[in-house]
């Protein structure tokens, strides 16, 4: 297997190996009683006077971290996983999962308890998290990282994206940068006969027919086009296709402007009004839970789905298992369609939030070289697979260079054992082996590949504004507000400027002269 056998024994072996150590140490130590009044065996028939020789392994590592949710079925104490990662690292866990519809809400109310769990995932965006960092919560990563053989590998100029005033306060979680794509149901696709979307108004027709054209064949008026959630991650990967910005843009005088006072924003809103009004869209979008958001999709309610490219895959597979296993997968995935401004699409910024390190629970130096050596060991190939994939024979196995998942989305108990242990991994150093070259993993591939071309980067992404550190997660929520009720026909165009005055009065200007004063600044 290349790139993984020459990492050391697999995992497996790793561990037996590790049991069979534990066990021979403690035949030399003396082979302790359960009794908490028993007393050892004499060494060497009790001759020497001397005490056995005591091992010098360091005791456990106790660890709390918080990770992000994407189902209700999580690991519990028992997960072979987390076993697994505990024995590899040398660590008691215990993991504190959170909804990701409600992470950002969690964070900030963490954060103003003070009681931090050691390590966290983080929006390194964030206002509360920004503050946090500055007045000392969390520890100063990037004069240790050179010390560590795999975080030393982390890429500068990532690094440089997820700092903030130049300084890493968290590991970033790397991300491929050109990730999105738009998953459709390939059977509905098939029987409808219609064609990839090429242009957004391909998009739309797509969606259209999903809802009036009965593609799922029983007579009713039970579809529609594309499901969303109350995560917002849709909208904003859609309004780039209308031209829209990456969360900032040049202007015509050079300075930079915020998406939403653009005016392809405010047509991308439209459109999206659109689709709300014409029930291409589920209704209850704005409240909908983002841990059933992949459910419409799989059961047959909605054919499209705007996220990760890679979201095919999992789709697909839960679909193979609801409907019977086949070659042909039952999702396909494509690029952006194409708009005003020709293809485009949002990246991700190298990275997705980072792992932060608490000042509060990590009390010193000496105990945050162990936390880095754990957060070193998330990167070997062993632990990037295990809990990518879970334990070998168990969740996954290998089929000469590639990994095939065993896991089914049907067998909960399974699924539930390795369920989101994947949010405290970095993908820093060495690569694990990939998936076994399926259709749907080749479209997969040639998509994030292809997406390189066109995406669109953000220009202040490593810009940290003061502003945005005191009034940003207000600033925000004006915006996000706007936007729901413009979609649902809360608000007419009026209203939606009036949205934007109030957040140029709240803040937002003194936001917008800050951002384009660190912009120049950057340039020099």
């Amino acid at each position: 297997m290349k790139g993984y056998g020459k990492r050391g024994s697999n995992l497996a072996a790793l561990l037996l190996a590790a049991a069979m150590l534990l066990s021979l140490l403690s035949a030399c130590a003396g082979g302790k009683t359960d009794d908490p009044g028993g007393e050892p065996a004499a060494q060497n028939g009790g001759s020497s006077g001397q005490p056995p020789e005591q091992s010098k392994e360091e005791p456990p590592l106790d660890l709390t971290i918080m990770v992000p949710a994407f189902n209700t079925e999580l690991p519990g104490e028992d997960s072979p996983v987390l076993k697994a990662l505990e024995a590899y690292t040398n660590t008691n866990i215990t993991m504190q999962f959170v909804p990701n519809s409600s992470y950002p809400d969690k964070m900030n109310i963490t954060l103003a308890s003070g009681q931090l769990p050691h390590i966290m995932v983080a929006d390194r965006a964030s206002a509360s998290f920004i503050n946090a960092a500055r007045n000392g919560a969390f520890w100063e990563l990037g004069p240790y990282l050179k010390d560590y053989p795999n975080l030393s590998q982390a890429n500068p100029i990532v690094l440089n994206n997820s700092s903030i005033d130049g300084k890493t306060y968290g590991i970033y979680r790397g991300r491929v940068l050109g990730r999105m794509g738009v998953t459709l149901n390939a059977d509905w696709m098939k029987k409808l006969g219609l064609e990839p979307p090429k242009t957004i108004d391909e998009f739309y027709n797509i969606l259209k027919a999903f809802k009036e054209d009965d593609p799922d064949g029983n007579g009713k008026d039970d579809t529609y086009g594309i499901v969303v959630t109350k995560y917002a991650g849709p909208w904003d990967i859609m309004q780039v296709w209308f031209g829209a910005p990456n969360k900032w843009g040049e202007g015509a005088d050079g300075r930079l402007v915020p998406t939403h006072m653009t005016p392809e924003y405010k047509e991308a809103l439209k459109f999206f009004r659109k689709l709300y009004e014409e029930g291409l869209v589920n209704e209850d979008f704005a409240v909908m839970d983002s841990a059933v958001w992949n459910d419409p999709f799989v059961n047959g309610q909605a054919g499209a789905f705007v996220d990760v490219a890679d979201n095919a895959r999992r789709l697909d597979g839960a679909m193979q298992e609801k409907y019977g296993k086949r070659d042909e997968p039952y999702t396909a995935v494509y690029q952006a369609p194409a708009g005003p401004k020709g293809q485009r699409d949002m990246p991700t910024s190298g990275y997705s939030g980072v792992l932060a390190v608490s000042k509060s629970a990590v009390k010193n130096e000496e105990q945050l070289k162990r936390v880095l050596d754990f957060l070193d060991k998330l990167n070997d190939v062993e632990m990037q697979t295990l809990l990518s994939y879970g334990v070998e024979g168990r969740h996954y196995e290998m089929n000469g260079d590639y990994i095939k998942v065993l896991t089914t989305p049907d067998n909960v108990g399974l699924v539930s054992e390795l369920e989101s242990m994947n949010q405290m991994l970095m993908f820093i150093g060495p690569e694990m082996p990939t998936l076994e070259p399926t259709a749907i993993n080749t479209m997969v591939d040639e998509v994030q590949k292809a997406n390189e071309a066109i995406v669109v980067a953000n220009p202040a992404e490593p810009l940290i504004s003061e502003v945005y550190a005191q009034k940003g997660q207000q600033l925000d929520n004006i915006v996000a507000d706007a936007r729901i009720k413009y979609i649902v026909g809360q608000i007419d165009d009026q209203g939606l400027l009036d949205a934007e005055n109030l957040w140029l009065k709240s803040g937002g200007q003194e936001y917008i002269d800050e951002i384009n004063k660190l912009y120049e600044a950057a340039k020099q």
